[in-house]
């Protein structure tokens, strides 16, 4: 029977600490205990090597960005533009993945289900409130325990690797606005490499596929043209050297790089005391 009016909760049934009783043998001490209240970092394994990825692709893409797509467009304002805009954008989701990485959550105190804590919130009569056997805490309204991070959280959502820490009451904004950036930077990223794409096809058509047509129609090939060397042949006429390169008149065949594609049969060995032959 609680001397109070209210009801504690507890799945395991664990009774409150006193005073002077110690929640976990292995706990820190209590100059750890105040690093730990300054400095929020989740020593997980996997959660840090997903956050060293996630730096990572943002650099590398933020170097293609400006070194393969902006820095040899021959548009100086357009380079200017949209590199100032990409790398602002990866800069402000970096910062905001920072802030969500290194802000406590929301991470409710270990082992404040005391018998002092309790007298100390002035509950009401048959109120119920919930105590968290894992950490050994008085568990506040939609508190979750985190198994990774080894607290309870006010208002967990998520524990994301990504970001190394939980997703809760402190520290949610931030993780909204990483998201966001990102989601930006990935949009203007796809829409430079729209117009990468189409600067590539246009290049190619008017230069390569615009010399080779020419090549084939004046029946000379591009180290004669290049060399402005007479022909000592007699030239094909335009659609006659369209015929011998595609083989055979107009068709949607032209179109077709399977034509005249062919499967070779493989030679059979002759089996021991068998009949040889060869196909």
């Amino acid at each position: 029977m609680q001397p109070s009016g209210h009801r504690l909760r507890d799945v395991e049934h664990h009774p409150l600490l006193t005073e002077n009783d110690n929640y976990d043998s292995s706990s820190s001490s209590s100059s750890e205990a105040d690093l730990a209240d300054r400095v929020w970092f989740i020593r997980d394994g996997c959660g840090m090597i997903c956050a060293v990825m996630t730096w990572l692709l943002v650099v590398y893409a933020d170097f293609v960005v400006t070194f393969v797509m902006l820095l040899p467009s021959k548009d100086f304002w357009y380079s200017v533009v949209n590199g100032v805009i990409f790398n602002c954008l990866a800069v402000l989701a970096l910062s905001s993945h920072l802030r969500t990485m290194l802000t406590d959550p929301g991470a409710v105190p270990k082992g404040n289900a005391t018998k002092e804590y309790m007298e100390s919130l002035q509950l009401k009569p048959g109120e119920v409130i919930y105590k968290c056997p894992k950490c050994c805490c008085i568990k506040p309204e939609r508190a979750h325990h985190c198994s990774i991070c080894k607290r309870c959280i006010r208002k967990m959502d998520h524990h994301c690797p990504w970001v190394n820490n939980c997703v809760g009451e402190k520290n949610q904004r931030f993780f909204v606005l990483f998201t966001m950036y990102i989601a930006l930077s990935s949009v203007h990223a796809l829409i430079l490499c729209g117009f990468q794409f189409i600067s590539c096809v246009r290049g190619q058509w008017t230069v390569m596929f615009g010399t080779q047509i020419h090549s084939i129609c004046n029946d000379e090939t591009e180290i004669e043209r290049l060399k402005s060397e007479k022909p000592t042949w007699e030239r094909r006429l335009r659609w006659e050297g369209m015929k011998s390169v595609f083989g055979g008149p107009p068709s949607l065949l032209w179109m077709n790089p399977f034509v005249g594609f062919r499967f070779r049969r493989l030679p059979v060995r002759p089996r021991k005391g068998g009949p040889e032959f060869s196909v």
